[in-house]
């Protein structure tokens, strides 16, 4: 079986706005991203994008716009992603089991993959990217400063979520 690194898009990947993130002017990758996803390829991970679009439901932007920032993204890290989901749901407009806290993206992906969800982790900045890699059944790492100080596992950032993962699965291992 498979092992992957699930991440969360906005506040992950790219710069948080405090707003919807679909405008690839706007689109900013953060500093060591492609660095980062460089290094998880190299140790045999894939590399999945898992993100709420809640911005499509409400009408604000398209799919396409979405994915136009998607593009944006696998140019600026080298092409290294294998797969991103996205979850156009909202909970004022419609039901989606897709939309994390739910977990459907991540399962869909772990079937796609042939993936073991005991050696995938779930790189996310909210609480609700916990609650989805719980219900998966894989590893939560929480980045950023924005939830609870006192959640644990949590690092500043993506470079230093990776050297976690590759020490902790160097660890597990041997």
């Amino acid at each position: 079986m498979n092992k992957a690194v699930f991440l969360d898009r906005d506040g992950v990947l790219n710069r948080e706005i405090g707003t919807y993130v679909w405008e690839p002017a706007v689109f900013d990758v953060l500093p060591g991203v492609p660095e980062s996803l460089a290094r998880l390829k190299a140790a045999g991970y894939y590399l999945i994008v898992v993100t709420n679009q809640a911005g499509i439901a409400r009408g604000l932007y398209t799919a396409a716009d979405v994915q136009a920032c998607h593009a944006k993204l696998q140019q600026a890290v080298g092409g290294l992603i294998d797969a991103l989901y996205f979850a156009p749901g909202h909970p004022s407009v419609s039901e989606s089991l897709r939309r994390k806290p739910d977990s459907l993206m991540l399962e869909q992906a772990l079937a796609r993959f042939r993936l073991d969800a005991r050696r995938c982790w779930l790189v996310g900045d909210r609480l609700r990217d916990m609650a989805a890699a719980e219900k998966a059944g894989v590893r939560g790492l929480l980045v950023g400063p924005d939830e609870p100080p006192g959640f644990a596992p949590r690092t500043a950032d993506l470079p230093a979520a990776t050297d976690l993962i590759l020490a902790t699965d160097a660890a597990t291992e041997r």
